[in-house]
Formats: structure tokens, sequence, C-alpha cells
């Protein structure tokens, strides 16, 4: 397509044809419409999801002992009080049922807002025969596992922070982070920030001990 231009040459007006192409990167257009923009991306960056699984939040090396499904799930121990959690995690059976022998059970199911730290069943078998006097009677067994016990949903970020934490039994847990471990006094974390419906649960591989 073409469209012309007057210009004066040699003391006359001539016609002189100019590519429309040319006249629309001047400015000058001759009658075309302006081509369109080229259409917006319709790729869009993925956004985060906007509520994170059980799994997301989960800190440990051994979370993954924790069933998928089923009442020993993370999705399923977020339906029970903690000590029934407890009883279906395949990490801390036994725990739940040394809660049962100190009559501890009802307290900590009816509870509000408190986090576990919960030796794993492998810890109670490293006991020694010195820890495991200690624990022989009902009252010793309690003030242990009230050890074991914090008041308030404890976060992963906090236990970083090196907070020292105050327990049901009255004395106090230091905790910290090494690297990519959690602890709690001498303790690993190895599944933590597990949630049920009143408490929060950090799986240890330790029985603290409080000292005397």
């Amino acid at each position: 397509m073409q469209c012309t231009d007057t210009r004066l040459v040699s003391g006359r007006t001539v016609a002189v044809p100019v590519i429309a192409l040319a006249l629309a990167l001047t400015g000058a257009a001759c009658g075309s419409t302006a081509s369109p923009k080229p259409a917006a991306s319709q790729h869009a960056a993925a956004s985060p999801s906007e509520s994170m699984t059980g799994s997301a939040a989960a800190i440990g090396a051994d979370c993954g002992m924790i069933p998928a499904a089923g009442m020993g799930s993370m999705h399923g121990m977020a339906m029970d009080p903690v000590v029934t959690a407890a009883r279906h995690d395949p990490l801390t059976t036994t725990l739940a049922a040394e809660v049962g022998k100190a009559g501890l059970t009802k307290d900590l199911n009816s509870a509000s807002n408190i986090t576990v730290f919960a030796p794993d069943n492998k810890a109670f078998k490293l006991l020694t025969a010195h820890d495991m006097t200690m624990m022989s009677g009902m009252k010793e067994l309690s003030a242990i596992l009230k050890y074991h016990v914090v008041r308030g949903r404890i976060t992963p970020a906090e236990l970083a922070s090196g907070k020292t934490l105050t327990t049901l039994a009255g004395t106090t847990l230091k905790t910290a982070r090494m690297g990519s471990t959690y602890e709690v006094n001498n303790a690993a974390i190895t599944c933590g920030n597990l949630h049920t419906a009143n408490a929060t649960v950090y799986v240890i591989n330790k029985v603290l001990m409080p000292s005397h």
C-alpha cells in the first residue's frame, strides 16, 4: 500500500510515493489503523499454597515414619487430643502408655494449647537402671512426664531462638538450633511441629531428666 506526500522539487510541486510503514514509524500515518499490541503473557508465576499441610510444616528426619493416612497420620492426629494422638503415632506409643500409668491422660487431653516434648519409643529403651528407679513411683513418673510439657504452642522459630521454657513441673527447658537440628536440653527433635487438637508435639530422642 502507498500514500503520497507533496514536496517542492525544482520549483514544482510533485507527489512523492511514500511507503506506509515508514510513515507509520515516523508518526505520519496515512489513514491506516494502528496494529494491535501483543497479547499479554498468559503464563503467571505459581502462587504458594494458601494453607500449609502438616507434613510441609513438620521438622525432623523421622517424620517419614508417620503414616500417610489413618489415625496415626498427621491429619488423623490433628483430630485427637494429645495423648490419644500419641497412642496412634508409631513413634510415641510408649509415652502414651507411661502417661496412662502416671494418671495424666485426662489432664493432658483436656489441657488447652500446650506443647509436649515426646520421647520416642527408642528413648525409653535407653533409660538406665537409675533412671528407671527414679520413674518407678507414680508421683515420680508424673513429675518427670510433666517436665516434658509446657504451656502454649511453641513454634520452630521460638525453639531456634534459644528460648527458655517453663514446664508444668515448674522447672525449665533450654531450646536451641544447631544447623538443621532443633534441640531441647540435650535431646534432638527427630520429628516436630506435629499438631493435635490441643497441643503441638515435638518427638525427641531422649527422656528428659530434671536435675536435682
